[in-house]
């Protein structure tokens, strides 16, 4: 980001007894918009955005539990219901209502599942491949083998040493392997707000490795849809072109909901925000004048 550019506000807030982070990037008499990012990432990878935007939103992006600067959750658990009540406590405290919400990736399916719990509270909401994985991408197999399965995983992640990173450069290095359509200035933001620095002078990811865990239940996409059908504020449903995830269109998952607008990215892969950003932001802009 520009040197000169005047960046967001950090602030905290407590949810289940966990101390969490958020940044606010001001213009609090504008319309608040929250935006909140995928896993393993954190609030800062939305500042080209929130650059963009600030002028006509007030824009709040919190770091998820175990995330950012935000604290690890106690016991290395990451469910997307406490993902979903730290949003709710984050919201009732500012009392930033009616929010529109865009969330990517793991931030998507928090925003949609908000936005069917309080469909009161929500104007607009951007859900940038928030849909949950692909079919056949969950645990498979009978419930008992899932369950041990799973039991082993979170015991080797409790021996599981954090990767350290002799250097700034081989940080930044990592980052651009993770997803190669990055320019080199916007790997080099990501890595640093993402790091932090040992006492020893090496570095490591800011995120809890207990994030990785993928639950032994079955993603319910039944449940998933009853909780959908519930929003009832226009939704835009954003996919890469060149991403992994399905066609919300296509495994019939648009269906569910009441308003839905779905539109592709040309050229961008999961991280459509990053990969395109003027496309990205043409959009977001074109649904949020059409939604007013």
């Amino acid at each position: 980001m520009a040197e000169h550019v005047v960046g967001p506000t950090s602030h905290y807030y407590y949810s289940q007894r966990l101390k969490l982070h958020y940044v606010d990037w001001g213009n609090t008499t504008a319309p608040p918009l929250l935006l909140l990012h995928g896993g393993r990432d954190h609030a800062r990878n939305w500042d080209w955005v929130a650059q963009h935007l600030r002028d006509s939103y007030h824009i709040i992006a919190p770091d998820l539990r175990g995330h950012g600067d935000s604290e690890w959750a106690r016991g290395g658990q990451y469910a997307m219901i406490d993902y979903v009540l730290d949003a709710a406590q984050l919201l009732e405290q500012l009392q930033l209502f009616p929010i529109t919400i865009i969330g990517h990736s793991l931030g998507g399916g928090i925003a949609c599942q908000y936005s069917g719990v309080y469909p009161e509270q929500v104007q607009r909401l951007v859900a940038i491949e928030g849909l949950g994985p692909p079919r056949g991408n969950s645990r498979q197999g009978p419930a008992h083998v899932r369950m041990r399965e799973w039991v082993t995983q979170m015991r080797s992640y409790a021996g599981r040493q954090a990767r350290r990173y002799a250097s700034l450069e081989e940080a930044v290095q990592r980052m651009q392997e993770a997803n190669k359509r990055l320019t080199a200035d916007q790997a080099y933001h990501l890595t640093v707000h993402g790091l932090y620095r040992n006492e020893d002078g090496t570095y490591t990811w800011k995120f809890d490795n207990y994030v990785r865990s993928q639950s032994p239940y079955e993603f319910n996409i039944e449940e998933a849809r009853s909780i959908w059908q519930q929003i009832t504020c226009p939704t835009l449903l954003l996919r890469g072109t060149e991403s992994w995830a399905t066609d919300p269109r296509l495994d019939d998952r648009a269906s569910a909901f009441r308003d839905a607008r779905c539109v592709d990215i040309a050229g961008a892969g999961h991280w459509g925000h990053h990969d395109q950003l003027e496309a990205f932001l043409r959009v977001v802009r074109e649904f949020f004048k059409d939604t007013e």
